[in-house]
């Protein structure tokens, strides 16, 4: 099964590049973040008509998830628990019955957290310790699960081009790459960088200063598994060249395969 996470910066703006994208790599299950639409007005035919049920939790102009599944979902869930008032569409879960059972897809769009310091920061680190909790309450459940999208964190030196030009910014700070790390001491595994030792790949260029030419890249798009997940992984890579391509996500696409 292939699974993969994708921060579409505009459903609308991108939906060409999108259907491209899927014609192409026929992903079973494809994880959107930033839609930026409003669940009526999902583009759903044009995605339907390529054998895909779609599951969005979105809203007007800003942020949004939606799962693509060639498969059907179960058990539905739209938001991340742990704030009643937290009106962000940020977080969608739902799971799919495999050959081996059951597998919880957790599709997220974490916080970007600037300008720091400041309340946009202090949400980001709230998010992330009600992340922290569902995923502790996922493990409880002794089934396996997946956590995918875009976290806005890069983990380590080798995830950035230059950390001088980070070293202030959200994704870089100390505080969130602590809270990424709780969670990934919970016993994840980091797909990607278990199938890919090297620096220099990257999930996110800017639009600005040339970036993507020059290869002045972050990686923020990550899959974290569970144990039980990751004794299935077969391999995790990205799809590197749809940056290249007219009209692009300032993102690529990131998938796994399993062997389920």
């Amino acid at each position: 099964m292939k699974i993969a996470t994708f921060n579409i910066n505009g459903i609308k703006a991108r939906l060409p590049a999108l259907l491209d994208w899927l014609s192409e790599t026929m992903p079973d299950i494809a994880m959107l973040q930033e839609i930026k639409s409003v669940d009526e007005l999902f583009p759903r035919e044009e995605i339907e008509a390529l054998g895909y049920q779609i599951h969005s939790h979105g809203m007007k102009g800003f942020n949004g998830v939606a799962i693509l599944s060639k498969y059907p979902l179960e058990d539905i869930m739209r938001g991340l628990p742990g704030d009643s008032d937290d009106i962000q569409t940020r977080y969608i879960e739902a799971t799919v019955i495999t050959n081996k059972g059951p597998l919880r897809l957790c599709n997220l769009y974490l916080p970007n957290g600037n300008p720091t310091p400041g309340p946009k920061f202090d949400y980001k680190l709230k998010w992330m310790k009600r992340l922290y909790e569902r995923t502790c309450a996922l493990i409880k459940l002794e089934e396996p699960f997946l956590l995918a999208g875009d976290f806005n964190i890069i983990p380590q030196a080798e995830d950035c081009w230059d950390t001088k030009v980070w070293e202030s910014d959200a994704a870089y700070l100390p505080e969130s790459r602590a809270a990424y790390r709780k969670i990934l001491n919970l016993g994840l595994t980091d797909a990607f960088r278990v199938k890919n030792k090297s620096a220099m790949n990257y999930t996110f260029w800017d639009y600005q200063a040339g970036a993507w030419n020059k290869n002045n890249g972050i990686r923020i798009d990550h899959f974290l598994l569970s144990s039980s997940c990751a004794d299935i992984l077969i391999d995790c890579q990205s799809d590197r060249e749809c940056r290249a391509r007219d009209k692009p996500s300032d993102h690529v696409p990131v998938w796994v395969e399993l062997d389920i």
